[in-house]
């Protein structure tokens, strides 16, 4: 029997954690930044949304001591509460990265706790990137393990996944040995929750907010005594099963500690599903090839299971529109563009984007891969073009660059309403492995404080 099933998962994924140094991931740290800096540019674009606010007020009057900044905002909480309510925002515009092989976007559940804990003890920036690193590697470790079926029934892989990150993400942020790592991810596979039907709804970031928080409270729990079965995960009666999947260990184990799965994520250039944004692409390739808007009769779009089933919805609200084949072909031909705004409330119920809607079909086409879409438009003349994108922008295949990334903070911060100041939030994510202490960083980064701590 291998090690890993005599030991449990959880014990093998802690020795990982708990052995790794700076070193062993400094090689990782640009694609870490370039995924924190992200997370800020998400965070910021909703500071100021309602379900942002109401989260915020909800845990105000409960929170301990005011340890940690809520991004773009004044107000503060204590790490937990800060915890749940920066990974909400990161995730609320469905603007933040994504892990292609699983559909996990990592960053959110996981850097959320780990800024709010190291700002809490006043952590360096290499103890941050390496404990983020290590995060992202459990939980889409663990992701891989059981996709696609866990998604297919129904989980939403993010927040169920997630936690696993956070929780030994912030492990390693506390010191913790390797059974009380261990533990921690034990732990976090009892707290593990959230569902795919919620999607449409602000109960979805509910379970982000949960991962983040849960996590970092696992963590706390082992750090205190708190033990959990060693095959929380895997056992018979464990994490993976009881959510109607059998693990691949070779999926989750295999090369450990020699590849990293931050390398491999991705970043996305529109404010949709992932699964959208071929379609969208593939509507601007259209765009620029015909002539007038006002003579298309239908839009065909074509593509795999999982892009019907996410996208093939009536379009209710702004959410239902960020998971909308038929939105995101309105937005794209009529409008041009797929940016915050065109996923907003007000361009939702503009009467041309909604009739347009209905103008667009959409069919599956088993032979093309998830990511992948076909769009024909047949125009009134009878004249049909077809437009197909198998790699669309901010995919491995034709990533965002550098540049690209911190434009979306800079937008990030005037669609959000925020004062903070991009610049400042830029250069210190790029210098976050020299910061003495995180607090710096999340302090320069309000208009409102002079800190300038590097």
């Amino acid at each position: 029997m291998p090690q890993s099933e005599v030991s449990g998962v959880s014990r093998t994924l802690a020795e990982l954690v708990a052995a790794t140094s700076w070193a062993d991931v400094a090689a990782q740290q640009h694609e870490a930044k370039r995924s924190i800096l992200n997370f800020f540019a998400t965070a910021l674009g909703s500071a100021h949304d309602p379900a942002v606010t109401i989260a915020l007020q909800t845990l105000l009057p409960f929170s301990g001591a005011a340890t940690s900044t809520i991004i773009g905002r004044d107000e503060r909480l204590d790490a937990i509460g800060a915890a749940f309510v920066n990974a909400i925002s990161a995730n609320l515009l469905d603007f933040d990265d994504t892990h292609p092989e699983t559909i996990i976007h990592p960053t959110a559940p996981v850097a959320a706790p780990v800024l709010a804990l190291a700002e809490a003890r006043g952590l360096h920036g290499r103890n941050v990137l390496t404990a983020f690193i290590l995060g992202v590697e459990v939980e889409c470790r663990i992701g891989n393990a059981v996709s696609p079926r866990h998604y297919a029934c129904g989980w939403h892989i993010t927040s169920t996944c997630g936690i696993f990150g956070a929780a030994a993400a912030c492990a390693k942020l506390l010191g913790l040995s390797v059974d009380g790592i261990a533990n921690a991810i034990g732990i976090a596979a009892s707290q593990s929750a959230g569902n795919v039907e919620n999607l449409p709804t602000a109960a979805k970031n509910v379970s982000v907010g949960n991962a983040a928080r849960n996590g970092l409270f696992a963590a706390l729990l082992a750090q205190q005594g708190y033990e959990a079965a060693p095959r929380a995960i895997e056992g018979p009666l464990g994490w993976a099963r009881a959510m109607g999947d059998d693990p691949d260990l070779g999926r989750l184990l295999g090369g450990l500690g020699e590849t990293w799965e931050i390398s491999k994520n991705t970043y996305k250039p529109y404010p949709a599903g992932i699964v959208f944004h071929a379609v969208i692409d593939a509507c601007f390739g259209l765009r620029d090839r015909i002539g007038r808007i006002d003579q298309i009769e239908v839009v065909t779009v074509r593509g795999s299971a999982l892009l019907l089933a996410r996208g093939d919805r009536p379009v209710r609200n702004e959410r239902d529109a960020r998971v909308s084949i038929h939105h995101c072909v309105a937005c794209a031909l009529l409008i041009g563009t797929a940016g915050v705004p065109e996923f907003a409330r007000e361009t939702v119920f503009r009467p041309d984007i909604a009739k347009f809607r209905e103008k667009v079909r959409a069919e599956l086409d088993s032979s093309m891969p998830d990511g992948a879409a076909r769009v024909s438009i047949r125009l009134a003349s009878g004249e049909a073009i077809t437009e197909t994108v198998m790699s669309p922008r901010g995919s491995l295949a034709d990533p965002l660059g550098d540049r690209d990334i911190e434009a979306k903070l800079r937008d990030g911060v005037r669609t959000g309403g925020s004062d903070w100041d991009a610049d400042r939030i830029i250069e210190s994510v790029w210098r976050l492995d020299t910061c003495d202490d995180i607090a710096g960083v999340m302090q320069r980064a309000s208009s409102n404080n002079s800190a300038l701590q590097t």
